[in-house]
């Protein structure tokens, strides 16, 4: 676009981008690791009888303070390298959970049952390394100076403003068969996160870049365009997070992940291709390589996310508890948050397709023989209303 400044392919441009990698990469990191800590922190205290919250512990707050750090080297991260390289860096926190889930729970496992469940985890770490060293070796060079006048420029301009409208046409239309059609599909719900994020991935790339230009000493916070595009950066992450919670109580988390990282990145590095002109002096191998890296780190990132656990559904159930002398009385389990459907430890189970054969028989309570004879008339119920106990 004409009137908008670059930065020469060169030794500076080759520096920022491995300065924004590396600060990417570590930012991703940090948050893995936060994540963990804090996941650790509350198994610790659910398996014991710790009183004390979880906000109350060392453990949480230091998870705390390393997301913190984290998702501040990611905004700076911003600032220096172009959106294209630094959306699809999100892979790197993926990896990153996968190998400290596997190394928290430190499970017992046969050399069979490793190889069959955790072969595809390492397939899609390959694949997700291998496309990350190609989108970052054959990624966009220029880069362009993020004064307050090259955004507005940027923002004016007939490409930005056709998105734009365009996104909003389409986010309006997923919006009403969400909300109006009840259309609470995944994709659905993670197609209004990426349409928000690759406006947040603007905004935020905007304010970071001129945040670092007015910490070398050229002000920009004096621009009316730095707050606007403030505004628009808090706004949309809000929605985003509404958005995802609402994903997260329909969906399982592993799903989620692998969806919205492939959403996402897409629309990331169509924004940036648009916004900020990544691709103008690129030629067509390197864009090629690029997107061959991009669809590597994809398929990595499902394979990984394919192969997690997956909690299984609750199912209500009947217990008959014979411990109350010669009269069982049936317990109903409808509410899942608060009973576990246990296995076969001597009680009968109704509604629990479960195959017990190798299961002993339950040892049934012995009557004498007046008990025998007596019969019990048609009509009498076995047992009254109050008999019956829900959980």
């Amino acid at each position: 676009m004409a009137g908008v400044e670059y930065t020469a392919v060169g030794g500076d441009s080759y520096t920022e981008n491995l300065i924004g990698t590396l600060l990417a990469i570590f930012g991703n990191l940090l948050v893995s690791i936060s994540v963990s800590i804090q996941k650790y922190s509350h198994v610790t205290l659910a398996g014991t009888k710790d009183p004390r919250a979880f906000y109350r512990t060392k453990t949480w707050w230091c998870g705390l303070v390393l997301t913190v750090l984290g998702e501040a080297a990611n905004f700076v991260s911003y600032a220096f390298a172009p959106l294209s390289l630094i959306a699809p860096l999100n892979a790197v926190s993926v990896i990153a959970s996968s190998i400290l889930g596997f190394i928290f729970l430190r499970e017992k496992w046969k050399p069979k049952d490793f190889l069959k469940r955790y072969v595809l985890s390492f397939l899609g770490c390959i694949l997700t390394v291998a496309g990350t060293y190609l989108f970052a070796t054959f990624g966009p060079n220029y880069h362009q100076k993020l004064t307050a006048e090259n955004i507005v420029k940027q923002v004016v301009g007939w490409p930005f403003l056709l998105y734009v409208f365009l996104e909003i046409i389409a986010f309006c239309l997923l919006l009403y068969f969400y909300k109006q059609r009840n259309a609470n599909h995944l994709v659905v719900i993670l197609l209004l996160v990426a349409l928000l994020g690759s406006v947040t991935v603007i905004t935020v790339k905007a304010v970071a870049g001129m945040l670092v230009l007015s910490v070398q000493g050229t002000m920009q916070l004096n621009y009316p365009i730095f707050y606007v595009m403030f505004v628009c950066m808090v706004t949309t992450v809000v929605f985003q997070a509404t958005f995802l919670s609402q994903a997260t109580h329909l969906y399982d988390s592993s799903m989620i992940a692998c969806v919205n990282y492939i959403l996402s990145t897409s629309f990331a590095i169509v924004a940036g291709a648009i916004f900020y002109l990544e691709f103008n002096h690129e030629d067509i191998l390197h864009i090629c390589m690029f997107l061959l890296g991009c669809l590597s780190c994809f398929l990595g990132v499902f394979l990984i996310t394919k192969n997690r656990k997956r909690l299984k559904t609750f199912e209500p159930y009947v217990t008959m508890d014979m411990s109350q002398g010669n009269e069982g009385i049936p317990t109903i389990h409808d509410k899942g948050w608060r009973a576990v459907q246990p296995d076969y430890n001597g009680s009968f189970s109704y509604g629990a397709l479960v195959n017990n054969d190798s299961v002993a028989p339950a040892t049934l309570p012995e009557l004498d023989h007046d008990q025998l004879a007596v019969t019990p008339s048609p009509t009498a119920a076995p047992y009254s209303s109050a008999d019956l106990k829900n959980d």
